[in-house]
């Protein structure tokens, strides 16, 4: 008789605790788990990194029979059972990657009833020789991953996933679960229709993931502007992703030319090779791989750090999915996009190949989706989670490029819209951005001469700006709705508003040139801890890792090395209360990184700064941290500290100094506005303007105040009157 749904439950959470070394559950985990003992099929959508495998993992050591995964990830699944042995944890694997010797083995082990996990590849569970040994077998739970790979609307179809769904008469007392980190709600419905799950519960947790700083820049010198990037993160683990096998290879060598740890990894290397690379990467041997797609997918490293994307992703699942490789630790990690449009036309030049009708359009249906978000001056997590069917209501995430880049002041560019607009219909409206750039600055292309363009009135009349500032307005005009890109030829066409600019009714205000783009390091954590004594157990983490053949993060990840540098843990009670260590941890590995930390804290004289219970409070650090940085923020502004000392001390943006009183504000109050009011560079008229629309409109959004203002007042000077504004509202 099974026991109680409420008894199972505890039991998920002492394993939760015991055996994974975490104190409580992330959100929708416990629902899952819940959901998957209750034998109820269920879609979970939950992002990289965010605890997905955990779902599947604690009930199989709770079932009495067998929990199968189905991935497509070779090395995810060797990864994942290294991972699990380190936790005395029975699981084995079963694909193309074992000899013979080893696959007869792990069959045996599964056979004796001696494994709680088995990961097999969709190709292998479909063997009929597979499908004979389980239904041998007593299978409680079949966890498909990488689901979306059901779906042709999906970015990464495999039509052998849609024969799993053939297997389930077989195991009819066993729960389906479908995993996948990346799903629109076409493709999703799609995943429940194709797996024929019965009743599904659907989980969704948010797609925000908020410890990735986004960022795109305009590809000029893409080699220059990554080894800019890369010099602001030494000695940090990172993926270069590139179009073509040989940019990987050329990329890789100027990299290594300059000194860097870097490894190539695309399909035209051997596999000797390519698994070699990747298990030097894995094993922090190696801290830079530059690759193709071809590298990822599975790759479980905790503390990638930076991901880079040499060349245009294809869509935004692949975009989202590469992303989701960095920072699965929960620090801090930076993804940088170089967005060119030579790499558009490589894109289409591939989708033009595809014999498929339907899978043409749905490419170029998702290549247009990337590029209106890579354009897009918005916030990026507005765009990013709304195409995955996610609302996101904060105006500014803080987190992205489009967010903490002070607004500049915008130039009068009616006329070079004028300009643009005008060649556009004067070449019929059927041609793309790079033909008007071309005929406006008077190239002598065979294709602007083919089509007698050199002849127009317009030929020539924009040689005053470069290519890249015609491009860079060409996306500013997009983004006002003056003009339209036709989705499947990319040809672009007025739009009334456009017609409006044309007559002289309409004035514009734009950029000539993107900003300069910032690539200052950031802090990976917000804990202060000690880099000398981090730098030491992630030495003592790298030994024990190579004396055991396994990665580093099988041992401990980044977090709980940084934690222990924080907190200087000084017995077995207070190191179980650290991020990541359980039970079976602390016995294996414990006391060698204890001794490490009471010898340097002896050294330098430093007591223990373990508080009691602190893991439990810190399980919610992230809301904690800010509300401790917000406070000092307010607090020094209170006591009169200059606010130019406040920006440096905390390294921060002058908007978001003004996120932090204004929280203060609603929280605690007393908050003294006037002394801002002298870093407003818009006139008192403005100001006054502004302050009337405000009461108009409410302080929610600054975009309709901005609008408003016909774009002439900055969003600096919006962020400190909507502040003034509330504070002496509240204040009547």
């Amino acid at each position: 008789m099974p026991a109680p749904a409420s008894a199972m439950v505890n039991k998920a959470e002492q394993i939760l605790n015991n055996t994974f070394g975490y104190r409580s559950f992330r959100p929708l985990q416990k629902e899952i788990i819940r959901t998957v003992l209750s034998k109820k099929d269920s879609l979970v959508i939950m992002p990289t990194g965010g605890g997905k495998s955990l779902c599947y993992q604690i009930p199989a050591l709770i079932f009495d029979g067998l929990t199968v995964v189905v991935s497509p990830l070779i090395s995810l699944m060797k990864d994942q059972v290294e991972q699990l042995h380190e936790l005395d944890i029975k699981a084995v694997f079963l694909n193309s990657s074992l000899s013979q010797e080893e696959y007869r083995i792990n069959v045996n082990q599964i056979k004796s009833n001696n494994v709680d996990l088995l990961y097999v590849a969709p190709e292998t569970l479909l063997m009929e020789r597979t499908l004979n040994m389980l239904s041998n077998l007593s299978v409680d739970c079949i966890t498909i991953d990488e689901a979306h790979c059901i779906s042709e609307w999906g970015h990464d179809f495999r039509p052998v996933y849609r024969q799993i769904a053939g297997i389930r008469p077989r195991f009819r007392d066993a729960t389906v679960m479908a995993l996948t980190a990346t799903a629109t709600p076409r493709v999703q419905d799609d995943i429940i229709k194709n797996l024929k799950l019965k009743n599904a519960k659907k989980f969704i947790a948010s797609f925000n993931r908020e410890n990735l700083y986004l960022q795109i820049i305009p590809k000029n010198n893409p080699l220059s502007q990554t080894l800019e990037f890369l010099e602001k993160h030494p000695n940090q683990s990172g993926i270069i992703y590139c179009f073509s096998r040989r940019q990987v290879d050329e990329l890789a060598e100027d990299l290594q030319y300059r000194g860097y740890s870097v490894r190539p990894y695309h399909a035209g290397l051997s596999d000797s090779d390519r698994k070699l690379f990747q298990e030097e990467f894995i094993k922090d041997d190696v801290q830079i791989i530059v690759a193709t797609i071809a590298f990822g997918m599975g790759i479980n490293k905790p503390n990638v750090r930076f991901v880079v994307h040499y060349d245009l992703p294809q869509n935004i699942e692949a975009y989202y999915q590469q992303i989701g490789r960095a920072g699965r630790d929960g620090l801090r990690a930076n993804c940088l996009l170089l967005f060119g449009y030579g790499d558009i036309r490589k894109i289409n030049y591939f989708i033009d190949q595809k014999e498929d009708e339907k899978e043409r359009q749905i490419a170029k249906l998702h290549l247009d989706a990337l590029i209106r978000f890579a354009e897009s001056y918005n916030c990026r997590r507005i765009q990013l989670l709304n195409y995955f069917g996610e609302k996101y209501n904060k105006e500014n995430c803080g987190m992205c490029d489009n967010c903490s880049v002070e607004q500049k002041d915008l130039t009068d560019v009616t006329v070079e819209a004028q300009k643009f607009l005008s060649c556009i219909k004067r070449t019929g409206e059927l041609y793309g951005a790079m033909h008007i750039v071309d005929v406006l600055r008077g190239s002598k292309s065979q294709k602007v001469i083919d089509k007698n363009h050199h002849q127009l009135s317009t030929y020539g009349i924009g040689k005053d700006l470069s290519k890249q500032q015609w491009l860079t307005l060409a996306q500013q005009f997009i983004q006002k709705n003056l003009i339209i890109k036709d989705l499947e030829f990319g040809s672009l066409k007025i739009t009334d508003a456009g017609y409006e600019v044309l007559k002289g009714l309409r004035t514009v205000s734009g950029k000539l040139q993107t900003e300069q783009p910032d690539f200052a390091e950031q802090p990976v954590s917000d804990l202060k801890f000690d880099k000398e004594l981090f730098e030491m157990l992630r030495k003592k983490r790298k030994e024990i890792a190579d004396s055991l053949g396994i990665p580093p993060y099988a041992i401990f990840p980044d977090k709980t090395l940084i934690e222990m540098a924080t907190y200087l843990p000084q017995n077995g009670d207070e190191l179980l209360g650290i991020h990541g260590i359980g039970r079976v941890k602390m016995n294996k590995y414990g006391y060698r990184f204890l001794k490490i930390i009471h010898s340097y804290c002896q050294q330098k004289g430093i007591e223990g700064r373990f508080v009691k219970h602190r893991r439990k409070r810190h399980r919610h650090d992230s809301s904690l941290m800010k509300k401790r940085k917000y406070e000092l923020v307010a607090e020094a502004y209170n006591s009169g500290v200059p606010v130019e000392e406040i920006l440096s001390e905390y390294k921060m943006k002058f908007e978001r100094l003004i996120v932090h009183l204004r929280k203060y504000k609603n929280e605690k109050g007393n908050i003294n506005p006037d002394k801002l009011l002298s870093y407003i560079e818009a006139g008192k008229s403005k100001q006054s303007k502004v302050l009337e629309l405000f009461e108009k409109l409410g302080t929610e959004f600054l975009r309709p105040v901005f609008e408003a203002m016909n774009e002439e007042v900055s969003f600096k000077d919006l962020h400190i009157l909507r502040f003034y504004f509330e504070c002496k509202s509240n204040s009547e």
